[in-house]
C-alpha cells in the first residue's frame, strides 16, 4: 500500500538525513568546545608578553554556544548555531569531486565570528554595532571552509581538502584576532550625527548612547571579495 511505501519514506529519512543532522550538530559542539578552550590558551600566552595594563586581554563564556573575547579594544563573538544547514543547489561547490561524490558532504554546522567594539559592551550601548568577520562551515567529516573578511577570506576556501585540525582552529583564531585589531573605527558621516534631538542628547551625556560602529552601514559582501 501506499501507506507503506510513505512511512519507509519517512523511516529512510529519519534514519539518514535526520541522524546526519544530528551527528553534525553534536560533533559541532565538539568543535566549538575546541575553540573556546583554544581561544582560553591564547588569552593567557598573549596576557604572559602584554605588561600594558591597558591593553584588554580576556575572555568570557556566555553559555554553551557563544564566548565573548576581549582583545585590546575590542570584543569577538564566538557564536555556534544550533541548526545544520545544507549548501544551496546552485553552489559551484556541487561541481566539485568531493560534494559529487556524496550529498551528505554538503551539510554544515556553522560559527559565527562577529567583532565589536569593547567599550559597546562594557557601557551597554546596545544600539552599536558589530560587524560579521567570518563563519566557519564544518561538515560530518570535518571539512571546512571560511567564508569571511581578510585572510579568513581566502586562506580557508578548499573545503575538499580542509580538514579541521587543532592547528587549523589555532590559526583561525589568531587571524580574527589579528583582523579585528586592525580593523579601525572609523568616523561616521556627518550628516548621521548631525541633528539630535533634546532626548538624545541628554542620553549621551548620561549614557553615550551615541550609535558607534567599525564599520556603519557594513555588510560583508560591501567588499570586492569573491564568496562561495
Amino acid at each position: 500500500m501506499k501507506i507503506e511505501e510513505n512511512r519507509k519514506a519517512i523511516l529512510d529519512l529519519l534514519l539518514h538525513k535526520a541522524a546526519l543532522k544530528q551527528n553534525i550538530a553534536d560533533d559541532s559542539e565538539k568543535i566549538f568546545l575546541i575553540f573556546k578552550d583554544t581561544i582560553k590558551k591564547e588569552i593567557e600566552a598573549l596576557s604572559k608578553l602584554v605588561k600594558d595594563p591597558r591593553i584588554r586581554l580576556s575572555c568570557k563564556e556566555i553559555g554553551n554556544f557563544e564566548m565573548h573575547v576581549y582583545i585590546g579594544s575590542d570584543v569577538l563573538v564566538f557564536h555556534l548555531h544550533n541548526n545544520v544547514f545544507r549548501l544551496p543547489d546552485d553552489n559551484p561547490l556541487w561541481g566539485t569531486q568531493y560534494f559529487k561524490e556524496n550529498d551528505d558532504n554538503g551539510f554544515f554546522g556553522i560559527i559565527y565570528i562577529y567583532n565589536f567594539l569593547a567599550e559597546s559592551f562594557i557601557q551597554n550601548r546596545s544600539n552599536d554595532q558589530g560587524n560579521l568577520i567570518g563563519r566557519v562551515f564544518m561538515n560530518h567529516e570535518r571539512h571546512f571552509m571560511i567564508e569571511g573578511k581578510g585572510q579568513l577570506g581566502y586562506l580557508f576556501r578548499d573545503a575538499q581538502n580542509m580538514v579541521l585540525s587543532n592547528d587549523a582552529i589555532k590559526l583561525v583564531i589568531q587571524m580574527s584576532f589579528v583582523f579585528a585589531i586592525e580593523f579601525d573605527l572609523l568616523i561616521p558621516p556627518y550628516e548621521i550625527v548631525a541633528d539630535l534631538t533634546v532626548g538624545e542628547i541628554q542620553l549621551i551625556s548620561n549614557n553615550l548612547q551615541i550609535q558607534t560602529g567599525k564599520r556603519l552601514g557594513f555588510k560583508m559582501k560591501s567588499d570586492d571579495n569573491d564568496f562561495f
